[in-house]
């Protein structure tokens, strides 16, 4: 039901966003670098730059305008990138560079989806500070067993870890709204932040150091991307519903309400957030914060699930093992691998910096230059796409992207404190897809230069016929116009040849879901050899043999119990020749090795199964 995927979208999309009045006025006011002073001038200037950012960046640009690049349902930078590609098709130069923004984004995504749970986790458990300071040494500690607990439960899936949070975000942004109206009461004049007036004084009023405060004022909207990366969980309308129907005003109301706090009492600088809650609701507070911070990981968790499913794909990523959750959701997707690297990196996150404070420095570089990619890609598919006028391409790009560039920039300037963390993750991820969409390239390059002329073949067969034995043989081959080495071992070594043989090659198409007309296209190629290809969209999971049993409808039937299935599974060798540097030609090698067979990923039964070895030099 609508209202069911609403409350879920509340349990997983929002909670990152949902967090952020933990730690965003305070790391404001908290930043040397921009040295702002919380006096009446400031605070007001503040709070309005902060509500027109929600307005401008989540509401218009997120939720409005980036929402609709939905590449059949599915959101995220993996998607919008196939989507620019697709507008783009035809174009080389234009596909090979919205190719490596999508790679840059998705890469800093990543280091989003690290630096996201600590940091949130660590706010939440820093209440104790607030409590009692002889309680600061457990912080870390309660903070790793918390994180520990989260990511053991991602094997259960989103939508049961969706229906127990939605209704405790419920609460918690009820809370929100609760606490901030109590203080705005007592300070009503604090709306008038409401007028932009105010953001643009305090600008012209600080300054550089005002500039430099975006870089804390920006985690008021860290959640974005995993908001559009989280669409193809529960879709576009429900989570519109909830920013507009219910999040959006509960935020507002909480800035504002620390916001009025600091009016009357500059001095609670040191945790605004906490300072709000009355002493004896403290306790309850604290637990409350950590279990919602728990949620707020789940955003950028299952947006990294999402996004890595799609670049296995797409061509971008080993494959990996792929695990559905839900049997009414095919979003809904768990992968172990993913789960275990984040666990380690997030802990070594929270052991290393220590404190949200620190991590407020790392954060925002990762959010800005996602959502700066993030822009330029939707631009691409407006104008391709969807066909809007130059003008209403270039005022959306002006605005959108002066803002983003802003605040990359302002977050620029933290590097050296902590912002070189995301940037290394990002490096890191960034080098491993594209190294493995190079290194496919080489070795499909190397099997075209080395394999024989498919049709001159078959017409040699024909002349000098090898013996025949009954049944049907698939070869799965990437080369469509030569003649797979497993088909050749076999009929080399065992000297026969199948009744009926099938050359099948399977493409990965620019959207999630292949359509009926395109899944299936077959070709007869004489003397009972056939050329098969299978389509299948970036947010599906390639089932072959599911697929071959539809083929009957076009001429060409399966019996599976009378059909083998030879793969020639590649060893690959990393040589000085031209492509790569040798030690990138090294990483691929180790990636193929560790990467799934692609019999388990094409769910190919093992007792129909025949693997033949080749080495290729790359």
């Amino acid at each position: 039901s609508l209202a069911g995927m609403v409350l879920g979208a509340l349990g997983v999309v929002y909670g990152d966003i949902g967090t952020s009045p933990l730690y965003t006025i305070q790391n404001t006011f908290g930043d040397v670098n921009a040295a702002i002073t919380p006096d009446r001038a400031n605070i007001l200037g503040v709070l309005s730059v902060t509500f027109w950012l929600l307005v401008m960046i989540v509401s218009l640009k997120y939720v409005v305008f980036i929402m609709r690049a939905d590449n059949k349902g599915e959101g995220g930078i993996m998607a919008l990138m196939a989507l620019a590609q697709r507008a783009a098709r035809g174009n080389v130069r234009v596909r090979w560079i919205i190719m490596i923004l999508g790679l840059l984004g998705a890469s800093l995504f990543y280091g989003d989806g690290v630096i996201t749970p600590a940091i949130s986790v660590l706010s939440a458990v820093e209440g104790l500070k607030v409590l009692t300071p002889q309680l600061s040494h457990w912080v870390v500690p309660l903070t790793v067993l918390i994180l520990l607990g989260l990511f053991v439960a991602q094997s259960r899936g989103t939508s049961r870890v969706g229906a127990v949070f939605g209704p405790i975000m419920l609460i918690w942004f009820a809370t929100l709204a609760a606490l901030g109206v109590t203080e705005i009461l007592r300070q009503p004049h604090v709306l008038l932040a409401l007028n932009p007036w105010y953001g643009l004084e305090f600008f012209r009023a600080n300054g550089w150091h005002g500039f430099l405060a975006l870089g804390g004022v920006v985690l008021a909207i860290t959640g974005c991307e995993a908001l559009y990366a989280d669409m193809g969980h529960f879709g576009r309308n429900p989570i519109r519903l909830a920013w507009f129907g219910y999040v959006s005003p509960a935020l507002v109301l909480n800035y504002f309400g620390q916001g009025a706090l600091l009016l009357s009492n500059p001095a609670a600088i040191d945790n605004p957030f906490y300072r709000l809650v009355p002493q004896g609701l403290l306790i309850p507070m604290i637990v409350l914060a950590s279990i919602a911070t728990v949620i707020a990981s789940q955003a950028v968790i299952s947006g990294a699930f999402s996004m890595t499913r799609e670049a296995i794909q797409l061509g971008f990523s080993p494959r990996l093992e792929v695990v559905h959750t839900s049997r009414e959701t095919l979003g809904q997707i768990y992968l172990p691998w993913v789960n275990r690297l984040l666990l380690v990196l997030v802990i070594a996150a929270v052991l290393g910096f220590r404190s949200s404070n620190a991590l407020g420095a790392a954060y925002g570089i990762a959010v800005t230059g996602t959502m700066f990619i993030t822009t330029c890609l939707a631009l691409i598919v407006a104008r391709r796409l969807w066909g809007w006028n130059r003008f209403l391409v270039a005022l959306a790009g002006a605005v959108f992207l002066t803002i983003d560039a802003s605040l990359f920039s302002a977050n620029a300037i933290k590097i050296e404190d902590g912002g070189w963390f995301p940037l290394v993750l990002g490096l890191f991820a960034f080098l491993i897809m594209s190294t493995w969409r190079r290194g496919r390239d080489l070795v499909l390059r190397e099997l075209k230069q080395t394999g024989l002329a498919l049709e001159p073949f078959i017409a040699s067969l024909a002349e000098h016929p090898p013996l025949r034995v009954p049944g049907t043989a698939v070869f799965l081959t990437a080369n469509i116009n030569a003649v797979p080495n497993a088909l050749l071992h076999n009929l080399k070594h065992n000297k026969v040849l199948h009744e009926r043989n099938v050359l099948l090659t399977v493409e990965t198409l620019e959207s999630p879901v292949a359509e009926y007309g395109e899944r299936t296209e077959i070709t007869a190629l004489g003397h009972e050899f056939f050329r098969l290809t299978l389509r299948f969209g970036f947010a599906e999971d390639p089932d072959i043999p599911a697929a071959l049993q539809s083929c009957s409808a076009k001429g060409i039937g399966f019996d599976m119990m009378d059909t083998t299935f030879f793969v020639s599974r590649e060893s690959i060798v990393a040589t000085d020749r031209a492509g790569m540097p040798l030690w990138r030609d090294r990483l691929f090698a180790f990636l193929a090795r560790n990467a799934s067979s692609a019999t388990a990923f094409f769910r190919i039964p093992g007792n129909r199964l025949i693997e033949l070895g080749t080495q290729v030099e790359i």
